[in-house]
Parts: C-alpha cells; structure tokens; sequence
C-alpha cells in the first residue's frame, strides 16, 4: 500500500501531522497499533499552548472543561496564578482524558483526508539504500507492506520503529515517570488545575509535583509526576507515593480507595530531546518519539502537536522541491527548526531539572518562592513556556532573553 508520507502512532502529535499533512493535499497513512477508544497514562490537564494548536487543527471546543489557570499548593501556601494574558497564546486551558482526545484528533484526521488504520502494530522499517521508504505491520489480517518515502516516527517513549533505524535514547537527557488514576469528586468541574508541590517518599523530597485535575464527568485525574535527578529515583515505588499523598488529604475531599475508578497506571515522560537526531534516512521524530516533553513541567501534548505541524509543514516543502537533492536538504532542515523552536529553552530545563533533584533546593523553593506572587507569575510564565514572542511585559523580555543566552543541544 503506497502513500506519500506514513505516519506510525495516532496519538495527538501523529494525528496532528496527519491533518497538517492531508490538508496541504499529501496522501496519508495513519498507522495506530491499538484501537479507538484507547487508554493513554496522562494529567489529561491541557495548557494554552495546547489549546493554541488544537484551535489551529480546527477542532471544536465547544463544552470542554476550561481551567483558568495553576492553583499551587506548597510550603504552607496556596496560590492562584491566572493563564497570563498574551498575544501568542489563548488565555485559557482545558481538561480532556486522552482516551477522548486522542480517539477525536484521530477522526479528525481521517476527516481531513489521512487513512487511518488501527490495530496495525509496525514491526519493522523497510530500508532500500540506508533510507526508510516503508514499514511492515502486522495486522488482523497478517502482515502487511506500507510505503511511502517519508515515514513519521509518532510511536511514543518506546518507540521501536525509532530504535530498528539506531537511534537510541540520551543519557544525558532528563527522563520522568508519571503515575495516575481517577477518582470520584465534588470537585470535579474545579476550573484550576491544582499542583502540589511537595512529594515526600519518607523523609526526602521528591523533584516533581502532584496534580489533581477536575475532568468534568463526576471523577477528578490524581497523579504525580517524579524525576531522575534525585538519586533516589531507581528506588522509589511512585505507586506508594501516590498512595501515600492521596492518603494525606483531608477525608472530606473523598479521595479514598472505594472512590477510585481506575487502577493506578504509569507512564514514561523522556524529556528535552533525549532522542536524536530528529531527521535521519528518510525519517523524522516527532513528540515522545523524539523525547519532547518539557522538562521544565512535563508537559508533552502540545510539543507533540507542535511537533507533528512542523514536520508536516517541513514535508510539504519539500514535495515542492524539484530534485531529490533538494528535497532531502528541505527535509533536514526539520532538527534545525526543532532547535530554533526549543533547543534553547530545553538547555534551561535540564539545568533546571539538575537543580531541584537536591531536596534542600526544593525545600527552600517550596516555602520561599511561593509566598511572593510576582515572583510564582514570573516562575509560571517560564515553566509553561509561555511568552509572547515579540513585546510581551518585563517578564516576558527578561525569560526571552534568557533563552537566547543559551546554548541549542
């Protein structure tokens, strides 16, 4: 089965290029492993950023659960830290399980003109000359040959069509773990995502946050999201952490086990590009595929959408390329893009991500940051990544200029 760009993984950065891609008249093959609805370990919490690339992809918003921005919890402190107002950004966020968000984004793209094919699980690239031009799936019906000269790799942390072309993950870049269940809840509809940033395993703090995020269907995500920078990291049990906090809450919120709805389900968060290169023989990363969760908060949905439009817009440039030469420089210039977008701010993250696995910067962070609200919008501003690009307020110069002082890696 012939197309002009395969695309392995239908979660939201795959169907995110699948539109871009269907859109700008390229034919699309939509390859997903398992089948809609599905279930996906995530906060389910959609930031600004998010919902700037949704509304872009043209999807209807109408009825989502909105949240007008972060309450955090810490230190003997609570503080509620409204979006910021911006030109770049929408001024809001929204909660979607990703169960619906991802079945949604999928339908979207076969609407857009992509052929989506589920419980098509890719085993293997095709090579002819080094490069990619395909993929062999095993499928319901045995296996099955798709190509294509350009292959997106959309298959998440694991990402085995990656790792069957060499390319491993970093070392050197951070990695998270995420655990999350659901729970009934009054507090369901709550227009804050609410974080809590003091996670102790015993007597040690952990570097990460615990969230509690209102769905809007009677039940509320719970999880917590924990980094490798703390020695202690290969020795945690997140399960019993979770366990632990949810425990510690007052028992009239009714996070209790005979409230819970789901089993407790983690996750892998690879960060700040811990996969490259991003372009290689004909294929292109995108999302968790490419290790693009920000270290900073671990926010992984809209880099994966924003991913999956730059690669698109990437690939269709070079289909108005004359020769092969041509088209091949068009398409490396997908990494270069990626780094101008994040190189810069991901080089922060990891500085960040190195500071708070010491528990006394976490600690000291805790109780004297948050009583200074300024100091939280400034702190807010920089962990989500958004400012306004051109002008903005003080703080939005003072973090831009930060990130243009560092190094893209």
């Amino acid at each position: 089965m012939d197309a002009d760009v395969i695309i392995v993984g239908a979660g939201p950065g795959g169907s995110a290029a699948a539109i871009h891609l269907a859109r700008g008249g390229a034919k699309v093959l939509l390859l997903e492993k398992s089948t809609f609805p599905r279930e996906k370990v995530c906060g389910d919490g959609l930031t600004p950023r998010s919902v700037k690339e949704l509304i872009g992809l043209g999807v209807d918003l109408t009825g989502w659960i909105e949240n007008r921005g972060l309450r955090i919890i810490g230190g003997g402190h609570r503080l509620e830290l409204p979006w910021p107002e911006l030109s770049d950004f929408p001024g809001y966020g929204l909660v979607r399980t990703r169960a619906n968000l991802d079945d949604m984004l999928a339908k979207r793209a076969v609407a857009s003109g992509a052929e989506l094919h589920q419980g098509t699980n890719v085993q293997r690239p095709i090579i002819n000359s080094g490069r990619i031009v395909g993929v062999v799936a095993k499928t319901a019906d045995g296996d099955v040959e798709f190509r294509a000269p350009v292959v997106i790799a959309a298959d998440g942390n694991s990402s085995r069509l990656s790792l069957a072309m060499g390319l491993e993950k970093r070392d050197d870049r951070p990695l998270g773990v995420a655990v999350r269940t659901y729970f009934k809840s009054a507090a369901h509809e709550d227009n804050w995502l609410e974080s809590w940033l003091e996670l102790w395993d015993g007597d040690r703090l952990m570097p990460g946050y615990g969230w509690i995020f209102g769905v809007g269907d009677g039940t509320s995500n719970i999880g917590l999201g924990i980094l490798n920078s703390s020695e202690s990291f290969a020795n945690v049990d997140y399960r019993a952490v979770l366990n632990r906090w949810v425990a510690s809450m007052p028992a009239e919120l009714g996070y209790t086990p005979e409230n819970m709805t789901e089993p407790i389900r983690g996750a892998a968060l690879p960060m700040g590009f811990n996969r490259t290169p991003h372009y290689t023989r004909g294929l292109l990363l995108i999302g968790d595929a490419g290790g693009m969760v920000n270290p900073f908060n671990g926010e992984g949905i809209a880099y994966a959408m924003e991913s999956g439009r730059i690669a698109a817009e990437t690939i269709l440039e070079s289909r108005q390329e004359r020769t092969d030469l041509a088209r091949e420089r068009r398409l490396e210039q997908y990494p270069v893009r990626l780094k101008s977008a994040w190189g810069s701010y991901y080089t922060l993250g990891r500085a960040f991500v190195k500071l708070i696995g010491h528990d006394q910067v976490m600690k000291i962070g805790t109780k004297k940051a948050l009583p200074h609200p300024t100091l939280m919008r400034f702190t807010i501003k920089l962990l989500a990544n958004l400012t306004d690009s051109h002008g903005g307020d003080y703080m939005d110069r003072v973090i831009n200029a930060l990130v243009r002082l560092a190094p893209a890696a």
